[in-house]
């Protein structure tokens, strides 16, 4: 018995039993084929390395955002597409580690890539970085469309993350081409529920979400 209580101590530390609070799921229950890339898992994301909070690759929503997200999904593969999700919920600690990147401005390592034509000192007052973000609350996700035989993404005028008008939702300066495929998703989006954001065209909340006042800060592992 000692035994046994060991082992699922050992699983539990390495979070193959982590416990999701109520309300909560992993998607990949939900959305088994959805595509995941976690950016703040990885190096590849405006920080420059991995993101406090972010202990694996596993997409956690709301149960509500999750089967939403899955009505999206299933709508995009009749069209030969599918979701990239590249964030969902986001520990509050995450959103620490951004405040306390952003308040070192001599760290510029990630400038050239995520905010060129921005001076980092400027982040916060232009409200690219806040205390407080919505993906704490479980029911928001950061996500682009991509073509179902190749895998690629479709062209959206910026890559996800950028800093700068050219993200807004309805910037002008893009291809049609572009416009097209930003309004494919902020459609397909609102159709099953999800508001978008005016100032970053990968950015969807779910109306109507279960904890619109919570912050809650449990790993993503």
């Amino acid at each position: 018995m000692k035994f046994k209580v060991f082992i699922l101590a050992c699983l539990t530390s390495f979070g193959l039993f982590a416990q999701l609070p109520e309300g909560f799921v992993y998607v990949k229950e939900v959305i088994p084929d959805l595509d995941v890339e976690l950016r703040y898992h990885t190096s590849f994301n405006f920080v420059g390395k991995p993101v406090e909070g972010y202990h694996a690759n596993r997409l956690i929503l709301t149960k509500e955002a999750a089967h939403a997200l899955k009505l999206v999904n299933d709508d995009l593969q009749m069209q030969n597409l599918c979701l990239k999700v590249y964030d969902g919920y986001r520990p509050q600690r995450a959103v620490n580690h951004f405040m306390k990147w952003a308040r070192d401005v001599n760290d510029t390592l990630t400038k050239q890539i995520f905010y060129p034509h921005i001076r980092k000192k400027n982040l916060f007052r232009e409200q690219y970085i806040a205390t407080h973000s919505g993906h704490s609350k479980g029911s928001t996700v950061d996500l682009t469309i991509i073509d179902g035989n190749t895998g690629e993404p479709l062209d959206m005028g910026s890559p996800f993350d950028f800093f700068g008008p050219v993200s807004w939702y309805s910037n002008q300066e893009i291809t049609e081409k572009q416009k097209a495929n930003r309004k494919l998703l902020h459609d397909i989006m609102l159709k099953h529920g999800f508001r978008g954001y005016s100032k970053e065209w990968w950015h969807f909340t779910l109306r109507h979400e279960p904890f619109p006042h919570t912050y809650f800060d449990f790993p993503v592992e």
